[in-house]
């Protein structure tokens, strides 16, 4: 069998665990507070707007609409192409700053088509207003969409594995999430529901190989039981890394390939992604691996304590005995 990695290869990777656990942890502190300061910048799924159906000559696509759009000044448009594209039949998605009604909007598209096209050439076959409310709406529900996806895998893999496995799965795609939602806050990328909906793959998708990862630990503790956990989780990382590798890196072509050739309305989708592939494959070998070891050492120490209170509670009965 190919191998990029040879499974016995003896990186000692849970040796820098702190490290890595302590820049995560800075970043996402950072990201939390970029949030609250700076904030994401919603597109109109979120915050509202206006879509206007219109038709356009035949030899007209995406972007020689959204150059002549772009001459109106129009914020936050977003074209989407709608059926054949015999059809010449476009969605234009535009934010509303200003409170205007939808007839502006419509004027300004209007007016804007108009430089380049004669009365007859295009034509306006509909228009409808995103209420904020909405969008407000429609925010508030894919963040909760995230929490339950996020809680549903927390249940998925206790009942799977047991309490050790579970926080370091849901710690490392809560950090696989934020990661790239601080991305998107730095570099002021509009957030809209692709991103949301590629936001919820990638914990899918993450998920999964944390899985694999945790499946060989669950293995390797039961074969050797006298490895310390430590040894067990670098043990298990070595072995499944070639996997890791070659599932990541051919997604991640895959994804780049999407986000080069997919155009512009598939690019947000696609650099959510191509974020998550990276990072997630970062999170799958040093936060919840660590989180397993954080994990067992908590429950050995319970464990220690509850004997200790055992052998107090045996040695004072007959004492207590001999009272009565």
């Amino acid at each position: 069998m190919f191998n990029i990695i040879s499974p016995h290869s003896n990186v000692n990777f849970m040796g820098y665990r702190k490290v890595w656990m302590t820049l995560s942890l800075v970043a996402i502190s950072l990201t939390i507070f970029l949030f609250f300061q700076k904030g994401l910048n919603y597109g109109i799924d979120f915050t509202g707007g206006a879509e206007v159906k219109v038709k356009v000559p035949a030899s007209w696509n995406t972007e020689s609409l959204r150059k002549t759009l772009e001459k109106g000044k129009l914020t936050g448009l977003k074209i989407l192409q709608l059926g054949d594209p015999k059809e010449s039949e476009f969605m234009i998605r535009v934010q509303q700053e200003h409170n205007e009604n939808l007839n502006e909007v419509v004027n300004q598209i209007k007016s804007s088509i108009g430089q380049d096209l004669k009365e007859g050439e295009y034509e306006i076959k509909a228009a409808d207003i995103v209420g904020p409310t909405a969008g407000g709406l429609l925010r508030k529900n894919g963040f909760l969409a995230m929490f339950y996806a996020l809680f549903a895998i927390l249940l998925y893999v206790a009942i799977r594995f047991d309490f050790r496995y579970a926080p370091g799965a849901v710690i490392a795609l809560f950090h696989d999430s934020i990661f790239v939602i601080g991305v998107f806050i730095v570099f002021q990328i509009e957030f809209d529901l692709t991103v949301l909906a590629a936001i919820l793959a990638l914990i899918g998708y993450s998920n999964n190989d944390t899985i694999i990862v945790f499946d060989r630990v669950r293995e390797t503790y039961k074969m050797n039981p006298n490895l310390s956990i430590e040894e067990v989780v670098n043990q298990s990382v070595n072995q499944t890394l070639g996997r890791t590798l070659m599932t990541s890196i051919a997604t991640f072509v895959s994804v780049a390939a999407l986000y080069v050739l997919g155009g512009h309305v598939l690019q947000p989708f696609a650099l959510t992604l191509l974020i998550g592939i990276v990072v997630g494959t970062y999170s799958s070998i040093f936060i919840a691996s660590s989180m397993v070891i954080i994990m067992t050492h908590y429950r050995e120490k319970q464990a220690k304590s509850g004997k200790t209170r055992k052998r107090r509670e045996v040695k004072l009965s007959p004492e207590a005995h001999i009272g009565i």
